[in-house]
């Protein structure tokens, strides 16, 4: 349980909400996060927050990634991949980079893409740059090595 493996997702939980807790109040954590109780208050984490079937936290989620099978009433910001399984429950907006939903899921509220950050956009450009540079340089020694057969071949 402790040490699921989830692609996306890290390996093991900096800290537990247990199933019989209740918890007034933020969390601010630096690691992951599951909660299986009730959460009344923002969860800020610089990693990944987990929220368990019998879960519900009545507040903001803001998280790399989130993976929801509980119930959330309050926004969610994902700058990773918020899945949301099947017997979830989310009551707010969203503001995600990718986004997945299980059919059963229940979501009411908005949507909205965060783009790539500027810097990996860049990085992007110059990557695809070098292949189309390389690749186009490749093309045309061929068609060059296939010129000058033909070439070749006529002055036989």
């Amino acid at each position: 349980m402790f040490n699921k493996k989830d692609s996306g997702f890290r390996e093991a939980f900096d800290t537990l909400v247990g199933t019989n807790t209740t918890l007034e109040g933020n969390i601010i954590s630096e690691g992951t996060v599951r909660v299986d109780g009730k959460v009344k208050g923002d969860v800020n984490v610089n990693g990944d927050v987990f929220v368990g079937n019998s879960a519900c936290i009545s507040g903001n989620i803001t998280a790399d990634n989130v993976h929801l099978s509980g119930t959330v009433e309050g926004n969610i910001r994902s700058t990773g991949i918020l899945r949301i399984l099947s017997t979830a429950r989310l009551f707010g907006d969203i503001q995600v980079h990718s986004f997945v939903t299980d059919e059963g899921a229940l979501f009411q509220g908005k949507c909205s893409m965060i783009e790539v950050p500027e810097p990996e956009k860049a990085a992007e450009k110059i990557v695809v740059k070098k292949a189309a540079s390389s690749k186009d340089y490749k093309k045309s020694s061929v068609l060059d090595q296939i010129y000058d057969q033909k070439e070749k071949t006529k002055e036989l």
